[in-house]
């Protein structure tokens, strides 16, 4: 008989073997369907069409993310747009497919976890099978024969195998090692299914919010506070972290040749109202607020301008973001006055922290730092278009039913200038102060995903280090001679790399034999 039928010697994994046809019974066809459901091969087909069905959403605006953009994508794509929305590309995560999918992949990691975790946790407390019939038929084997008795060659046999699972059987041995590479197997798929558990916890609970603060101000962790919002879809605004912050002083270093070298933002922030903190949020090293983590994502620079009417008034005195559009920070800005009384101003600047003129007369920055400030202002005069109930963008300006200011002429402003407009009214630049952006993210299931993280990795290594394999011995006489000679045969097997179990297998032969 040969070792292939001797299913105990073999069979070296925890595998449930299942039919692959339905049966004949009523339930044979959806008994099949789960058993296909199940199996490792739907596993990963699924996990591929999972990352597959991500693709979308890296490639088009998300309605969650951007909605604004989505729009604008809609409006320019008339015919393909709609299409798309239709089959849900604009909400990829949350659409009926990919829910599918993840639930499916979920279902499916499960159905077959279970009774591989069955059956391993069986075969871990069964004993090593009994010794095949034929040994010599074994991959590795050997035969000798001695002088000693056979519970003498056996004790030593035993001595050898320490660290294997060894039962001795009247005259025959079996020992066994390596049960852990089935249950690293085990644990890097258990922990998949916690990591989606996870992704699926933080996405239904979870919160992203950005919000870009100016020396001397700050915001409290509520939904109204926060320039552009991401949350789950389970997401509830009673679940925030309640804790304010303000942003005392940002400090940027930069080399010479102008490459950032540090980002510093201190700040301050107390939690339910209680004793106001120090720290510096740098880059990597975020402010953790019980289940809150506060990221610096972004700085830039704010002229500090006032604003007067045709009276004198002050109406607007206020720093104003500007947006950086190089690396230089040459920065882009809007300025809008609606409070005026009779008619309404509104300015388009560009702010430069190093000032150079090209070639062009464009003014350009040519160095990071505050070197030489300056902001280049274009006016109008006119109706905003705010009073009309449309929301507009703080970084945009509608001139439409508006006129330029000093005949469409640019006005560069230093630090202290004033610049002073038709009718009375004037815009001084004071001084620069630096905007900081923060992003502050809850996210409840980050420890799981973490620890699920730790187990893929861990039970990866198990699985793929660690070989699984047997061995057998047996002990007999020659002939019915009581001075006969003992005769020894040993055989062994391993599921995977046969060419390192014959090492380890000869290793093991010579210190039975007392050879080493």
């Amino acid at each position: 008989m040969s070792i292939q039928s001797d299913e105990e010697a073999v069979r070296l994994t925890t595998q449930p073997l299942v039919a692959q046809q339905p049966g004949t019974d009523l339930f044979g066809p959806l008994r099949f369907l789960w058993r296909q459901l199940t199996s490792m091969r739907t596993a990963l087909l699924l996990l591929f069409l999972l990352a597959l069905a991500s693709v979308p959403g890296g490639f088009l605006p998300q309605r969650r993310i951007n909605p604004i953009r989505v729009s604008q994508y809609l409006a320019h794509h008339q015919q393909l747009g709609p299409f798309l929305d239709r089959l849900q590309l604009f909400d990829v995560f949350s659409s009926v497919w990919f829910s599918a999918i993840y639930l499916l992949l979920f279902v499916s990691l499960i159905g077959c976890l279970f009774p591989r975790t069955r059956l391993h946790l069986r075969a871990l407390t069964a004993k090593p099978p009994k010794v095949p019939r034929s040994v010599r038929k074994l991959p590795a084997n050997d035969r000798w024969e001695t002088t000693e008795s056979a519970d003498a060659v056996l004790a030593q046999a035993e001595k050898a195998l320490r660290g294997w699972r060894v039962v001795r059987r009247g005259d025959e041995l079996s020992a066994e090692r390596g049960y852990l590479r089935e249950t690293g197997n085990l644990v890097f798929h258990l922990s998949l299914v916690l990591l989606l558990i996870g992704i699926a916890l933080g996405a239904f609970r979870g919160f992203k919010g950005t919000v870009l603060v100016v020396e001397g101000k700050g915001f409290s962790n509520t939904v109204a506070s926060y320039d552009n919002l991401q949350p789950g879809t389970r997401f509830t605004p009673s679940s925030l972290v309640p804790f304010s912050l303000t942003l005392d002083a940002f400090n940027a270093t930069y080399t010479p040749e102008g490459h950032a070298l540090t980002f510093d933002a201190q700040v301050h922030w107390s939690k339910d109202g209680g004793a106001s903190k120090p720290y510096d949020v740098r880059v990597n090293h975020p402010l953790h607020i019980g289940g809150a983590k506060t990221y610096l994502i972004g700085h830039g620079y704010a002229p500090h301008i006032v604003f007067r009417d045709s009276s004198g008034a002050v109406v607007d005195d206020r720093s104003v973001p500007c947006l950086p559009q190089d690396t230089f920070f040459r920065s882009t800005c809007v300025i809008k006055e609606p409070n005026t009384s009779g008619t309404q101003y509104g300015f388009s600047g560009v702010f430069t922290p190093s000032t150079q003129l090209s070639r062009f007369g464009e003014p350009i920055s040519s160095f990071p730092g505050l070197r030489n400030p300056q902001l280049t202002l274009l006016g109008f005069q006119g109706d905003l278009g705010v009073d009309g109930g449309a929301p507009q963008s703080v970084y945009d300006l509608n001139t439409t039913a508006m006129k330029p200011l000093d005949a469409g002429r640019r006005n560069a402003l230093l630090p202290g200038q004033v610049w002073h407009l038709e009718g009375g009214a004037s815009l001084a630049y004071v001084g620069t102060d630096e905007w900081a952006t923060f992003q502050v993210t809850q996210d409840p299931g980050k420890l799981l995903a973490l620890a699920a993280s730790v187990g893929m990795v861990g039970g990866l290594l198990l699985s793929l280090f660690i070989r699984r394999r047997r061995l057998w011995v047996r002990v007999g006489r020659v002939g019915t001679d009581p001075g006969a000679p003992t005769t020894v045969e040993v055989g062994g097997l391993a599921r995977t790399d046969p060419d390192r179990y014959a090492d380890e297998f000869a290793g093991l032969v010579k210190r039975m034999r007392g050879i080493e």
